[in-house]
């Protein structure tokens, strides 16, 4: 085994995060996240549990709920706010891409774990449908319904880069993750105002 300049326990979460991202929970063995660990196996245990409770180790450590919560505490306007926590999101899913396609994967699947991940990604959503709610009853924001609006915003945030096939259709070559808060934003505040 070669040497790992970082703890052990580090380097798990990272090849655990590396394996999930490209192979899946199930698929991925607590050999293989060692063997790329350069750790032995039985460190898993030792800091983890097992498997399981390092996948929630994974969410603890890289998804950043109470930055994107605490950093939008209420501000002068819901727009405010509401741009905000959006550029915190978007800015989460392009800067880690690995953990938002954890994420997405545990979702898609109704895996046993997508209960866990929801409990880290639902308080940020409702806060964001609040902030929704705040600014239609303002009279900021311009919105038929609630829910739709949610999702629209939802789909526009989680959905591009989701999926390899998406880059079949790109013509450009990609953006700067600056240029997607940019335009995402743009798209979005064009719509509710």
């Amino acid at each position: 085994m070669k040497r790992n300049p970082i703890d052990p326990k580090t380097s798990i979460l990272y090849a655990a995060k590396k394996l999930f991202a490209k192979y899946g929970f199930k698929a991925t063995t607590v050999r293989q996240i060692c063997e790329e660990a350069h750790v032995n196996t039985a460190f898993v245990s030792y800091y983890f549990g097992g498997k399981e409770n390092l996948f929630y180790a994974l969410l603890d450590t890289f998804y950043p709920q109470e930055r994107m919560l605490q950093k939008n505490k209420p501000r002068s306007s819901p727009e405010e706010e509401l741009r905000s926590i959006l550029e915190e999101m978007i800015r989460f899913k392009w800067d880690d891409l690995e953990m938002a396609a954890i994420i997405h994967q545990e979702i898609a699947m109704n895996s046993p774990r997508k209960e866990k991940v929801l409990q880290y990604t639902q308080p940020v959503w409702k806060r964001v449908r609040r902030i929704l709610e705040i600014g239609r009853d303002q009279g900021i924001f311009h919105l038929r319904s609630l829910d739709h609006t949610l999702l629209v915003i939802m789909g526009a945030i989680l959905f591009p880069g989701s999926h390899p096939i998406q880059n079949l259709l790109l013509e450009s070559p990609s953006p700067s993750v600056d240029e997607i808060v940019t335009d995402t934003l743009n798209l979005i505040f064009k719509g509710l105002t």
